[in-house]
């Protein structure tokens, strides 16, 4: 039955994608707001159809933690569930990913029209500078900047290196941070295509004041927050094939 369950969601995910990819591709002249209101129906779809087919439900606490502006999301980053309902919480956004996933067709195109912060992992400094310089930019513009600081998706249980990229930003621009925990990889693995019914919990921190501090301060903060909401929301294992 989680088979099945989890066999309909795929297919209901790719069905809509290709008509709001579609879609997508014909706001391609009109204003960032009306793109992304219209492409990130495609997460609001899977959030519910997530529900629906697979008995996976969610709890957000913490919203009365989110500033009247806006400003830096750093979040853990354990499922693809999480860069799904990030688009309903802190709607206008732009992420922080590799340029790769720009290639991918027909996904890629719709990314692509939300105007991320796309670099090239291995370019070392230039890379830096981009984030930098584009954050600033889209941070600006009114916009939020999603950041998973540990880069790839981790297993439950388990912690990735918490790259200084994001507390970088926020050095130097001087926007709040907004910490995020979850445990969506308890109900959606990673590199697992089963998804398993229950509850996730996504719990929103106290922004951080970042005017004045170092990246360092700042990184160090945010994974303490995250990793100890996470040791108290964790209720499974981490999965050994995962690690």
């Amino acid at each position: 039955m989680l088979l099945l369950r989890s066999l309909l969601f795929a297919v209901g995910a790719w069905l809509v994608l290709l008509v709001i990819a579609a879609l997508g591709m014909l706001t391609w002249p009109l204003p960032f707001a009306i793109r992304f209101r219209v492409i990130s129906q495609w997460a609001r779809f899977n959030v519910w159809w997530l529900t629906k087919t697979c008995h996976v439900n969610y709890e957000i606490i913490g919203r009365e933690n989110i500033p009247a502006g806006n400003g830096i999301v750093l979040c853990k980053h354990q499922s693809t569930w999480e860069t799904l309902i990030l688009q309903q919480i802190f709607p206008l956004q732009v992420w922080l990913l590799k340029r790769e996933l720009l290639w991918v067709p027909v996904f890629g195109w719709a990314l692509a029209l939300l105007e991320p912060i796309a670099i090239d992992r291995g370019s070392g400094r230039k890379a830096m500078q981009q984030l930098i310089d584009q954050g600033k930019r889209k941070l600006a513009q009114g916009r939020w900047v999603i950041i998973y600081p540990e880069g790839t998706r981790t297993a439950p249980g388990s912690k990735g290196r918490y790259a200084p990229g994001g507390a970088i930003l926020a050095e130097h621009s001087g926007y709040p941070v907004v910490p995020i925990a979850h445990n969506a990889g308890e109900f959606w693995p990673r590199r697992k295509f089963i998804k398993r019914p229950g509850t996730i919990k996504l719990v929103i921190g106290p922004a951080i004041a970042t005017q004045g501090r170092k990246a360092q301060d700042i990184n160090a903060e945010v994974e303490a927050w995250i990793e100890g909401v996470m040791a108290e929301i964790t209720t499974s294992p981490p999965l050994g094939d995962e690690r």
